[in-house]
């Protein structure tokens, strides 16, 4: 779809009550974007009432950003009267409670998600930095990572501003009326616990987070709190639930530009998944641990940061092999876990 990207501050309709905004990021990908749904048309004495989805990080660029939107063209003399957040992570959360005060709304979220914002914001203390380095030395990581995590502290809490106390739950199936169009609500699994995405079928449009995204794929990583769980099991369900969408449908994704081929990119990110799953199998017919399974998936130089989100998403497809009766793991006499072809 040729729509020209929004400059941070404005916005570009997509359809009548439909508009698209973007706000940069202090990491990768670089920006987000967010979206405006018209609920209430304005009256001669009544502005029209806008709901917005997602919010970008908590910094003072984004609130700036905000501010010149909330009181230009973008609302185009209305005002912000709903808020919808698709997931819990910065990028989407982080000025969900500022926006909230400032503007007297209670966002909307499902209830995994809501919870997880909370608890993730207020886990900072010396014994989650431990665990996080625990979590990392198993799967094989080099002590200085261990001592760089507890070194660089929590980051959920610096890029979040406070939460509000209040939310009103959503949940997958649920139809919301919003300006006349009906949403329904369809939950994702994998990237985050319970992420909201919205389908209106008369339009055949999917605001689709990040869920699907036109070119990279989404993070889908193992993670310290849930060491046994199957992420890239529930994205790849996920992917499959989502097949019953119509393929010309209007893919509004959180990162990248708005685009159609949807069933294409569903079945390109399940090949991508596949393929780097056969990757694993083959590397482990020698029993190694994850960190040294890190090149099969990933053949950048990996920095201190990024080394995480390699970790998890490299123990995601390990746990999917497990999971699928591929690969079975056991523990060195270190308490380092090696994984081994089943």
């Amino acid at each position: 779809m040729d729509i020209e990207i929004p400059p941070p501050g404005e916005a570009r309709d997509i359809i009548p009550g439909l508009r698209w905004m973007r706000f940069p990021l202090p990491f990768p990908p670089n920006h987000v974007n967010a979206w405006l749904l018209e609920y209430e048309a304005g009256g001669v004495n009544a502005p029209p009432k806008w709901l917005a989805i997602d919010t970008g990080v908590a910094n003072d660029e984004t609130r700036g950003h905000w501010h010149t939107a909330l009181t230009g063209a973008a609302f185009g003399g209305g005002v912000l009267g709903r808020l919808l957040v698709t997931h819990f992570h910065p990028d989407h959360a982080g000025l969900m409670g500022w926006l909230s005060e400032t503007h007297g709304v209670t966002p909307e979220m499902t209830r995994i998600e809501w919870l997880t914002s909370r608890a993730v914001w207020y886990d900072t203390g010396t014994d989650m930095l431990q665990q996080q380095a625990e979590f990392a030395r198993i799967a094989g990581a080099p002590e200085a990572y261990s001592a760089y995590l507890l070194r660089r502290g929590a980051l959920y809490a610096k890029a979040v501003a406070p939460l509000p106390r209040t939310f009103r739950a959503i949940a997958d199936g649920e139809t919301l009326t919003i300006g006349g169009r009906k949403w329904r609500v369809m939950t994702g699994q994998g990237h985050a616990p319970d992420m909201a995405c919205l389908f209106c079928e008369e339009e055949k449009v999917l605001i689709a987070a990040d869920q699907v995204l036109p070119r990279i794929t989404p993070y889908v990583g193992l993670h310290a709190g849930e060491p046994d769980g199957d992420p890239l099991g529930g994205f790849l369900s996920t992917i499959d639930r989502f097949r019953v969408l119509p393929e010309d449908t209007l893919v509004l994704p959180s990162h990248g530009e708005p685009f159609t081929g949807l069933h294409a990119r569903l079945d390109a990110l399940a090949n991508h998944h596949a393929e780097r799953l056969d990757a694993l199998d083959d590397a482990i017919g020698v029993p190694k641990t994850a960190h040294d399974l890190l090149p099969v998936l990933f053949r950048r130089p990996l920095d201190d940061r990024s080394l995480g989100f390699a970790l998890g998403e490299t123990l995601a497809h390990l746990r999917r092999l497990e999971h699928t009766g591929r690969a079975w793991r056991r523990f060195r006499a270190d308490g380092v876990v090696l994984w081994e072809r089943r």
